[in-house]
């Protein structure tokens, strides 16, 4: 069974399963999320527990023989394995597998790792995780997801932030929940329970959010402005280079010019990664996008390319982000 952490409550209220996967590129969620699996095991009699680092000399017989030892007081424990990567190899996935197919009764199997990729997902090692286990994906919340987590999390430790102050701590901590966690826990410190204005964030709350490219690439297709240059601001704070944050840009320009839309077009595959969010996106954008503005602003980004290389007078990184602001706001200021 595939569940996300919302459910995870639900499902661990029922009879003890015995074997997890937890896969996700958000720790906070991930560390929660074994947290309570941890903690339902120990109430089922699973006292015991093992943890293997699955490096790259890592020997899986080390695995099969931990599933099947005899614990010396005949406890039940859990078998904790982390994988530094989710392609665990052919040994591994074959490993997992046969784990899985004849499971021990003593045992109870935690594998944490990484985000699966979509198709990564129909592996034969994955799927015996949702057939006969559970697999669990604490994946990094969308940006419109995140003001609901963050006001559901301030009510449930007694604050009660207005509308304006939950917008605000997301603007503040997206793409970084550790940090939200820890602004919360210090506004339930210094304010007390109660309500909460976006004056009490503004005070209290650092500016924590870590933004990458691909947000940066989302934005740009929503034509969010705001969101935009802070993620662009982001990115420059924490030195990203500039070329690959240019080389975003001009990407989703290109691909605004190449979509059509058509179920039929046979255009770059690229065009559709990401999924049906992404290319609802681009769909959208490649209408609001007049094609003018952005052969133009194609052209802006070769010349801002030369200003990262030291050609042509100008800062490179305010062409960029005029660059970025102009795509998102048109056309509110072109026609085309």
């Amino acid at each position: 069974m595939r569940l996300v952490p919302e459910t995870l409550a639900r499902t661990l209220e029922g009879p003890p399963v015995a074997a997890w996967l937890v896969a996700g590129d958000e720790p906070l969620l991930v560390g929660e999320a074994c947290d309570a699996i941890r903690t339902r095991a120990r109430a089922a009699g699973y006292t015991g527990r093992e943890v293997h680092f699955v490096e790259r000399s890592f020997d899986w017989a080390e695995l099969h023989a931990s599933l099947r030892a005899l614990s010396l007081f005949a406890e039940r424990r859990i078998v904790e394995l982390r994988l530094l990567s989710p392609k665990p190899g052919i040994e591994g996935a074959r490993a997992l597998v046969a784990a899985l197919e004849d499971p021990s009764p003593d045992v109870l199997l935690l594998v944490i790792t990484d985000k699966i990729e979509f198709n990564d997902r129909s592996n034969a090692w994955v799927k015996a995780f949702e057939q006969r286990g559970h697999c669990l994906d604490a994946d990094q919340l969308m940006p419109e997801q995140l003001p609901g987590w963050l006001e559901g999390r301030m009510r449930r430790i007694g604050l009660e932030p207005q509308a304006d102050a939950v917008q605000l701590l997301a603007e503040r901590c997206e793409g970084n929940l550790v940090a939200a966690h820890q602004e919360m826990e210090l506004l339930r410190l210094l304010a007390g329970p109660g309500p909460i204005s976006a004056e009490v964030v503004a005070d209290s709350v650092a500016n924590s959010a870590r933004y990458h490219v691909f947000q940066l690439s989302e934005a740009l297709l929503a034509g969010d402005t705001a969101r935009t240059v802070r993620i662009l601001d982001g990115l420059a704070a924490d030195g990203e280079g500039l070329p690959l944050v240019l080389w975003c840009i001009a990407e989703e320009i290109r691909s605004v010019l190449q979509w059509t839309g058509s179920p039929n077009y046979q255009g770059p595959l690229r065009l559709r990664r990401g999924g049906r969010r992404r290319t609802g996106l681009l769909a959208r954008a490649a209408q609001r996008v007049p094609r003018a503005l952005a052969l133009e602003l194609l052209t802006a980004a070769a010349r801002a390319d030369g200003l990262t290389k030291g050609a042509g007078k100008g800062e490179a990184w305010g062409e960029v982000t005029r660059i970025a602001t102009e795509f998102c706001i048109a056309p509110r200021n072109r026609s085309g």
